[in-house]
């Protein structure tokens, strides 16, 4: 009895991180010209409409500073994951990588961001 209790609590205790945050399932980087790129970004989340859906990702410097922004203006309810790139996304000389970090109308900024590294 004990042992199934715990378990239903551990359960109930992750079940909003679980059910609500947006995940990276991948993302990638080109360079358009010297240190200008396009980032091509692929989010899951079980959006559900207007009041809870994944509403963006940022491109953010390995020293926090966000570097670009894509905002998405409408839920994903019937497309997951789904991919959307942004492009012309200056980066600093000398940086050799940035992480990706997304965003839902709900819960905010994800917990995980993506690291890609500059070629």
């Amino acid at each position: 009895m004990e042992k199934n209790l715990y378990t239903l609590l551990s359960m109930i205790l992750t079940l909003p991180v679980v059910a609500g945050e947006v995940s990276i399932v991948d993302a990638r980087a080109t360079a358009s010209s010297t240190d200008v790129y396009r980032f091509d970004v692929t989010l899951r989340h079980a959006d559900t409409g207007w009041d809870h859906y994944a509403d963006g990702w940022e491109v953010i410097s390995p020293s926090g500073e966000v570097l670009g922004r894509r905002t998405l203006y409408h839920p994903h309810v019937n497309e997951q994951p789904f991919t959307r790139a942004l492009s012309g996304v200056a980066v600093p000389e000398g940086i050799d990588h940035v992480q990706i970090r997304a965003h839902d109308k709900l819960h905010g900024h994800s917990t995980k961001m993506h690291r890609i590294d500059l070629e």
